[in-house]
């Protein structure tokens, strides 16, 4: 008896390990992908990656060209939460955006 109660207890220990390399996943670094359109200015682009990733001009420039002539490209990796909240500012103004993780 005093061994199946010790197995009992060894299930939810595992299940425990499961859960935290899934939180793990979540800390991994994210991508915010942004895709080209025939409705955006370079300008507003430009201006709307500086204010959503905070990245300077020269930077911000260098990416939107990269989308004009690559089509898409990565615009800001981190975790999660930041991924989210830099899409979302790019949104504002519609532009064409996609979480990698």
């Amino acid at each position: 008896m005093g061994m199946q109660h010790v197995w009992a207890h060894a299930n939810p220990e595992r299940e425990v390990t499961v859960e935290t390399v899934e939180e793990t996943r979540l800390d991994a670094p994210w991508r915010v992908i942004l895709y080209n359109d025939d409705v955006h200015t370079f300008d507003e682009v430009i201006f709307q990656l500086m204010k959503a990733t905070g990245c300077s001009l020269p930077e911000a420039e260098a990416l939107t060209w990269k989308v004009h002539t690559e089509g898409k490209a990565a615009v800001y990796e981190g975790s999660f939460e930041e991924c989210f909240r830099v899409q979302g500012v790019l949104r504002e103004i519609q532009l064409i955006t996609e979480l990698q993780g």
